[in-house]
């Protein structure tokens, strides 16, 4: 999408501009790039994992080019943070100390930081010791995702319509933990005593509860009991609605979040035309 062109009076204004496209949802060839990073870092830790087993069909021999290619990625997103938070004071909201401190704890730029930082102060400070940490680091590698928060619309789509969901959501949680609950003590008196290994307890139960409800069924725990299968059967059939109940919720939210969006744009592009 074409940015908004203004005046730069500044080179930190110029370097705002391109971090921070002016249009919603805007891409421009800086935030492009970084979109393409955050994939290639994905699909490099996919193959990562996969080169250093032992039993790994892929020449092995890739693995210095992949680690290679992570330590680059891990600098372009620290250079790339480090240009974000000298540049954040073009905006009003992020001026100053304090606005800067605002920007530091918000949820996206904690995500960018776990993003790069860790590996970073390791690959600087413990080169010997990556090793140990390597599984840990890799995990740390998945708040790349969230980076794609800032370009992708789709994703603060998603974001608002949890944020609009978040009362009946909480609600629906609290009928499941309730409907959990009493399914692994209903089992627990029916069947605790002739299968204790499984429902011996309400919290050995809960395994059972959990599988049924949510409709996964495994198979490794069941009744055994007349009594037991009827009540399994209540229990399964209530499942149904607890899968049902937050998918209809996010379901509606995420229509009427997108819904408004589209409209509030038409509006946009209206004024724009009559201007």
């Amino acid at each position: 999408m074409p940015l908004i062109q203004r005046k730069h009076t500044t080179a930190k204004a110029y370097v705002h501009d391109w971090l921070e496209p002016d249009q919603p949802g805007g891409i421009n060839f800086f935030s492009g790039a970084i979109i393409i990073l955050v994939i290639v870092s994905l699909i490099s830790l996919a193959l990562e994992t996969e080169l250093l087993r032992d039993d790994s069909g892929i020449d092995r021999g890739l693995l210095p080019l992949v680690q290679w290619l992570n330590v680059a990625i891990v600098w372009v997103f620290a250079i790339e943070f480090a240009l974000r938070f000298w540049s954040e004071g073009e905006n009003p909201a992020h001026a100053g100390v304090i606005g800067r401190l605002r920007f530091l704890i918000q949820p996206v730029t904690i995500a960018d930081v776990l993003a790069f930082a860790p590996e970073l102060v390791a690959m600087i400070f413990f080169p010997d010791t990556t090793g140990a940490w390597f599984p840990a680091l890799r995990a740390l590698r998945l708040f790349r995702l969230f980076k794609l928060a800032r370009y992708v619309p789709a994703f603060a789509i998603v974001g608002a319509a949890v944020r609009r969901a978040w009362a009946p959501l909480m609600a629906a949680l609290a009928v499941a933990a309730a409907q959990l609950y009493i399914a692994a003590m209903l089992l627990y008196f029916i069947e605790g005593d002739s299968k204790p290994e499984a429902f011996g307890s309400i919290a050995r139960a809960m395994w059972w509860a959990i599988v049924t409800l949510t409709t996964v069924g495994y198979g490794d725990v069941y009744p055994e009991t007349a009594l037991g299968r009827f009540a399994a059967g209540l229990v399964a059939l209530a499942g149904v609605g607890i899968v049902a109940l937050p998918t209809g919720i996010l379901a509606s939210s995420f229509a009427e979040e997108f819904r408004e969006r589209h409209e509030a744009s038409k509006r946009a592009l209206e004024e724009r035309r009559k201007k």
